[in-house]
């Protein structure tokens, strides 16, 4: 197992902050207030301004024990682009099996987007560290746990897409425990007091759920 996987595994909460949009100039004052309330995994989507530029700046300014990487990583040369960056997290909005082996040989977290237990499946199996399901709010909780139920029991899920902190209680009473916060979380328009507000607000939420 990889530094990253190793690091995913052990993550607690696993909340990845989606922010997507920002731009290297915020990413730093953002990503700190974000650590300090205690999110441990940065994504930012390869449709934002600069990205790499962005995440190299994430990874140089957080602590070691910080997952900082790309979102919408849809091939494997945008995959390799994210590693040469530092980068320790791939996350995609499909399944492709090509993507994932990239983010694995390169010691990173791979999160493929999957909707149905075909796609899950084909993710393991291919080397996925976990499983994004989304978008989630289609899915529901109700749908995530059908899926849940045929995959072997140690999977990693995080639901993502139109997720906010109000949603955690009903996923983890089904068995998530893993959530990608976009738009809830974080707008480009936003302050970086807004972002820290909204950060501990999700944090609060998720370890009130946790103790239901």
């Amino acid at each position: 197992m990889t530094n990253g996987q190793q690091t995913w595994q052990q993550q607690e909460p696993k909340l990845v902050a989606i922010l997507r949009g920002i731009t290297p100039s915020d990413i730093l004052p953002v990503c700190t207030v974000l650590y300090e309330a205690r999110f441990r995994a940065i994504e930012v989507p390869l449709n934002s301004p600069e990205p790499l530029a962005s995440i190299t700046l994430a990874r140089e300014g957080l602590p070691a024990d910080a997952l900082v990487g790309a979102g919408t990583v849809l091939t494997p040369v945008q995959a390799q682009a994210v590693l040469k960056t530092g980068a320790n997290l791939i996350v995609s909005p499909n399944m492709n099996a090509d993507v994932i082996d990239v983010a694995v040989a390169g010691g990173a977290v791979s999160l493929p987007g999957v909707m149905t237990p075909s796609e899950s499946l084909a993710a393991l199996d291919a080397g996925a560290s976990g499983l994004k399901m989304f978008p989630a709010s289609v899915l529901g909780s109700a749908g995530i746990a059908a899926i849940k139920a045929v995959l072997p029991a140690d999977t990693q899920i995080c639901a993502v897409g139109g997720v906010s902190h109000n949603d955690f209680a009903d996923y983890m009473a089904v068995g998530i425990q893993g959530f990608g916060l976009g738009s809830s979380l974080y707008r480009p328009a936003d302050t970086v007091q807004m972002v820290q507000a909204k950060a501990e607000a999700a944090i609060a939420a998720y370890d009130s759920a946790c103790q239901r």
